[in-house]
């Protein structure tokens, strides 16, 4: 790589941090929030599940907005937009406020998120390409991570006087940074040119918006009826979809998502361990972090602290995955699983039988262990995905892939959500 090609990582890596950084990091400030909002406890599940709404509705439709009007050009819009309404999060006066601004907050997400994929499968090739998408899928883990570590300890740590604000707040330079270097990045756009099917963007993002509201809110709520309704509505929605889809193709337009893609069988492969591998670290981040506070008595800034053996064991292994893939191809993510799954299984028979004194002496190297494996598995994933991806749906896939990792997020601990907000 050159200097420029380090320089535009660098910045598609920062961009691609702060966006999942803030998926997570509100759950540790939950309790501050909702304080000093004075919030319900309806409003403080919106306050949550809105940024998630808003970055699934149109992360498949970002990703093909990158396709054809430049992913640079997306990229910078992306990251005007998150740093403004960041702001707006941080200087909230309400908590209705705070929730128009979350919603706000991830449709820029959604903008900016889908052309970091996109602009590395199209920039970098062969090892560059390795390296480039190892990397990120550090800084996407570490991102996850991240925000139940370091947000504990800025909510704690109250500088100013701002508490949860500066959740927010630090979003501000980390954003005018990345614009200003966006330049190194280089502009990329799909070779055919054509208009958006504006038809499929209204219908997939009413499929989705009925799908994830259900599964952000239900939990909460105890599944109420029109939670049901929506489910339906997605699922008739989702087939108007397909068939607009395969109608547009024949008429010889490019669509919103080509069902071409699914074709390719390492894609199709990759689509399903992106779901169950998302869905297992996501899971075990929420359920863990509820055991050391409501189990142990641990307060937010020391559960977060005990996720940074993970963090290292992550580090570390992400640091080894392209030597690994190099020498092994996709077994080596078969090897990473194996050693998840063991530290999976370590872990809840420590827990479930041992004192607590002896349990945390345990937990420790375990969590090294775990986080090891989980930065096996997740760092060459997504290079093994988009490697085989023709570059003129890098923004098609990139969009698909960052859906389903959302999905999997929700779908895995969207039950738990429910006692960790009641505990408020």
């Amino acid at each position: 790589m050159t200097k420029k090609d380090y320089l535009a990582l660098s910045v598609l890596l920062l961009a691609g941090f702060v966006t999942i950084f803030d998926l997570f990091v509100v759950n540790i400030a939950i309790t501050n929030i909702q304080t000093h909002l004075q919030a319900s406890i309806f409003q403080i599940t919106l306050v949550i599940v809105a940024y998630e709404i808003g970055f699934g509705l149109l992360l498949i439709t970002g990703g093909r907005l990158g396709d054809l009007f430049g992913r640079r050009r997306l990229f910078q819009l992306g990251i005007l937009a998150f740093t403004l309404t960041s702001l707006f999060c941080g200087f909230a006066p309400t908590a209705n406020f705070l929730i128009a601004a979350r919603f706000l907050q991830g449709l820029a997400a959604a903008l900016l998120f889908p052309q970091v994929y996109a602009s590395i499968r199209v920039n970098f090739e062969g090892e560059n390409s390795r390296r480039a998408f190892g990397l990120l899928g550090m800084t996407l883990g570490f991102a996850a991570i991240a925000g139940q570590t370091l947000g504990g300890w800025i909510v704690s740590a109250n500088v100013w006087d701002l508490q949860w604000r500066s959740i927010f707040l630090i979003n501000a330079p980390v954003g005018i940074l990345a614009f200003v270097c966006s330049g190194y990045i280089n502009e990329s756009i799909a070779r055919k040119k054509t208009e958006l099917d504006w038809v499929g963007v209204v219908l997939s993002s009413i499929s989705i918006f009925a799908l994830l509201l259900p599964l952000l809110i239900g939990p909460v709520f105890g599944w109420p009826i029109w939670c049901w309704l929506l489910l339906l509505l997605a699922g008739v929605v989702l087939l108007q979809f397909i068939r607009h889809e395969i109608h547009y193709v024949s008429q010889g337009k490019t669509p919103l998502f080509d069902f071409d893609l699914l074709k390719n069988k390492q894609f199709s492969l990759g689509c399903l361990l992106v779901l169950f591998v998302y869905s297992t670290a996501s899971s075990f981040f929420l359920v863990f972090a509820l055991f050391l506070q409501n189990g142990l008595g641990f307060t937010p800034l020391d559960s977060g602290l005990i996720f940074a053996p993970a963090s290292v064991g992550f580090v570390l292994s992400s640091l080894n995955a392209s030597y690994w893939v190099k020498r092994f191809g996709s077994q080596a993510i078969v090897m990473g699983a194996l050693l998840y799954s063991v530290s999976f299984i370590a872990l809840i028979v420590t827990v479930a039988t041992l004192p607590v004194a002896t349990n945390l002496l345990l937990i420790v190297p375990i969590l090294i262990l775990l986080g090891y494996g989980q930065g096996f598995v997740m760092t060459p994933l997504l290079n093994i995905v988009l490697a085989f991806i023709h570059v003129r749906f890098a923004g098609m896939a990139a969009g698909i892939i960052a859906t389903l990792q959302l999905a999997a997020n929700r779908c895995s601990f969207g039950s738990r959500s429910r006692q960790r907000i009641r505990d408020c």
